[in-house]
């Protein structure tokens, strides 16, 4: 990732209006802030979120709140709580998100 022409400045979530996206179950509210090239976001998954494809895009995820499982497309499950992370870069390894409880995270990408 490179960060480029990006100068100094702050947000406040809640300031910045959801968008909703359906999963194959539950919805995902993305609070989204673009700065170039670079996504950053706020997102919202509802209790018994799905996702309803498989994500080849690269990110820096951190777990807020809740618990998210992140299934790899060779069926590995990777399972975060608050204050975990993962790591994966575009095309590298695709996956999909689901949870039980809802979560909530910060996602740069």
């Amino acid at each position: 990732m490179n960060i480029n022409a990006l100068p100094f400045c702050t947000t406040n979530w809640a300031e910045v209006p959801p968008t909703e996206h359906k999963g194959e179950h539950g919805v995902a509210r993305w609070h989204t802030r673009q700065f170039g090239d670079l996504r950053v976001r706020m997102v919202e998954y509802s209790p018994g979120y799905l996702a309803d494809h498989w994500c080849s895009k690269g990110h820096v995820l951190l777990c807020l709140e809740g618990e998210l499982h992140t299934e790899l497309q060779d069926g590995r499950v990777f399972t975060l709580t608050p204050g975990m992370s993962y790591q994966v870069a575009d095309n590298a390894e695709p996956h999909r998100s689901y949870t039980e409880l809802g979560a909530r995270l910060f996602i740069v990408d």
